[in-house]
């Protein structure tokens, strides 16, 4: 099968693999029939990712169709179409009791806090992912889902992390009618939790950036009013004079480990390797929102030590509130607002390019060109 290999920080290649084999009686192989390049995929694609080695396969947002299953799975056959949460999780273990599937304990050996994620280096469970032609779907009775009849292949890949992650990221906001919603980040999560946030109540929403083309998509598409934190001499500032001197009630981080804005910081985390992440959005958060208000964060940051200003977080009683999304958890929510008409997620999808040539798809993405802001990889029938 063709498959996107990894050979090192911004070299990826399509290359020939075996297809993958049942491994346990509990899972699927699935043929992929869309998969998508996340912003968390750059962080790969940069070298940021402890433990990811040479010869993975990325992609953890992918939909397909079951080409053969294991003997003890149950509620799936051959032919069902099907999306795949992002998460690995084994459905039973205390954690995913608790609907923290991304926090499963059974599916990750290289790690006590995430589970296990698809194509996302080993330090997430060493798992290939999607942006292949064939994928390995371990505990195929706990993540999949068949797709239901009706919904657009595409709005479905968004499901599988994308929009679960942002209405995820909204969710751990805590809105409450009328609050002040900032997101920092307007790639297509921070779209997607700046839209949820007007469903969960809010009352103004503001989404901040440094590119204008994104900055005027969440415009369109969210409806948020924006900011150019390159055009302000101090977003915090900014913030403050645009909330009556009192800042956002809830504040969301969706940028997460490679954020601008910073010189120092952005070289030490991004360049230098010293952080686990760049943590200026998230240091804006921190003195951007009120007194006792809430920080949201599902911008992905690395395991390594990062320069959070967490003095100032405990001295103004905030609550902030973290994790990867649970991304099944949030889909029926999602299919009724999506059959209500109140969200199209394919919306956002910018560029459509085959698997042959996801070298490109990364490029583009990475260096913020031709307008892009989200890359599904197409793959023949």
């Amino acid at each position: 099968m063709q498959a996107m290999v990894y050979r090192g920080p911004y070299k990826i290649r399509v290359e020939e693999k075996n297809i993958p084999k049942i491994e346990h009686p509990n899972d699927a192989i699935v043929r992929v029939t869309r998969a998508a390049i996340c912003g968390s995929d750059l962080h790969l694609y940069h070298g940021m990712m402890p433990d990811t080695r040479v010869g993975s396969t990325f992609g953890h947002e992918f939909i397909g169709v079951v080409h053969e299953v294991g003997p003890s799975v149950q509620n799936l056959s051959v032919g069902d179409r099907v999306m795949v949460p992002f998460n690995i999780y084994c459905g039973t273990c205390y954690f995913c009791a608790k609907g923290l599937y991304s926090n499963c304990h059974n599916v990750n050996p290289n790690a006590t806090a995430v589970g296990g994620i698809y194509g996302y280096s080993h330090t997430c469970g060493g798992y290939d992912g999607g942006q292949a032609e064939y994928v390995r779907v371990p505990l195929a009775d706990v993540g999949p889902s068949i797709i239901p009849d009706g919904l657009d292949d595409e709005d479905a890949l968004l499901m599988t992390d994308a929009l679960a992650t942002g209405y995820f990221g909204a969710q751990l906001g805590d809105i409450v009618e009328g609050d002040t919603v900032v997101v920092f980040g307007a790639g297509p999560v921070g779209q997607f939790a700046a839209r949820s946030a007007w469903l969960m109540g809010a009352g103004r929403v503001i989404v901040i950036d440094h590119l204008d083309y994104r900055l005027a998509k969440a415009q369109e598409f969210a409806y948020a009013e924006t900011i150019n934190f390159t055009e302000v001499n101090d977003i915090v500032l900014e913030l403050k004079k645009q909330t009556d001197w009192l800042g956002a009630d809830v504040v969301i981080d969706a940028v997460g480990a490679e954020a601008d804005g910073n010189l120092l910081q952005h070289i030490t985390a991004s360049k230098l390797k010293l952080q686990g992440g760049s943590p200026v959005a998230l240091n804006w958060a921190i003195d951007g929102v009120r007194k006792g208000g809430t920080i949201s964060v599902m911008g992905a940051y690395g395991p390594l030590f990062s320069a959070v200003k967490f003095g100032d977080a405990m001295n103004k009683g905030l609550t902030i509130r973290t994790n990867q999304a649970p991304a099944k958890r949030q889909w029926p929510r999602l299919l009724e607002h999506i059959a209500a008409g109140h969200l199209t997620p394919r919306d956002i999808i910018t560029h459509r390019i085959p698997l042959e040539h996801i070298a490109e798809g990364y490029h583009l993405f990475s260096a913020k060109l031709d307008g892009c802001l989200k890359t599904v990889i197409t793959f023949e029938d």
